[in-house]
């Protein structure tokens, strides 16, 4: 049976107990592609403050509903909002006060971090001072220091993936979705991109995709679950476990749901 969230007539409130500020927002979201839904009717809010990991198996529709989210994609039906902007309506609005890494990111392989990060900011605008600021902070926060001038082709996953958080990082943005930021890496590259998403998950609102349980136990504190496009989990880490203390258990049962 679907463990679909079940929605208070009451405004969700944060761990301080006052009201909380909702950043990221599905709202009946689907996505058909003729009679394909790659992502159908799913609905859920994440809050300001919240890591939220946005788990499921391969092909659960994650990406897919990621794109619906960034405004990268047009829904079927439903609606995102992002900071409270409906990003079909108010997309640029929504856009500057949003971060996306796409899984597998384009980056141009010949240019260095420096030259395609001073591009990307020169698109947002960003000029002079400010954008100086903003190229120290992002080298900074995702450790480019050492890898700054030599070209994007030749540094490992690891800094590439970095590359492209950096430039999701750009803009101080208020939300981050991030998709798969993990994959590929090695373990050690790992460690560093999770440490590097738990310091900006004191400042940020982040979604990121994953199917990997680990990245929810060292990350998260709030799992949205998808499968064959549909919600079927909505809580804590704990929420998660509370039936079975084994989450490879857990995460087995919601996916093969009848």
């Amino acid at each position: 049976m679907s463990e679909t969230p079940n929605p208070s007539s009451q405004a969700p409130t944060n761990q301080s107990g006052s009201q909380a500020e909702p950043m990221i927002e599905a709202i009946g979201l689907s996505k058909f592609y003729g009679s394909f839904a790659a992502s159908r009717d799913v609905t859920f809010s994440i809050n300001k403050g919240e890591v939220a990991a946005f788990l499921g198996p391969n092909g659960a529709g994650k990406s897919t509903t990621m794109k619906l989210l960034t405004g990268y994609l047009a829904p079927s039906e439903g609606e995102a909002r992002i900071a409270g902007f409906d990003m079909a309506t108010h997309r640029l609005e929504g856009a500057q006060r949003l971060g996306y890494l796409p899984e597998n990111g384009p980056l141009y392989a010949d240019m260095t971090p420096r030259s395609l990060l001073t591009f990307f900011g020169e698109l947002r605008q960003l000029t002079g001072r400010k954008l100086d600021e903003r190229l120290d902070a992002v080298i900074h926060i995702c450790r480019l220091e050492s890898v700054i001038g030599k070209p994007i082709g030749k540094l490992s996953k690891g800094y590439r993936q970095r590359v492209g958080m950096a430039q999701s990082l750009l803009h101080d943005p208020e939300v981050l979705i991030l998709d798969e930021p993990t994959a590929g890496l090695d373990p050690n590259q790992i460690r560093e991109v999770r440490k590097m998403i738990r310091e900006l998950g004191a400042s940020k609102t982040i979604l990121l995709s994953t199917h990997i349980l680990q990245e929810v136990e060292a990350m998260c504190n709030r799992v949205v679950f998808i499968n064959e496009g549909k919600l079927v989990f909505d809580g804590t880490p704990a929420d998660l476990a509370e039936q079975n203390s084994n989450l490879d258990e857990r995460f087995h049962e919601l996916t093969t749901i009848v």
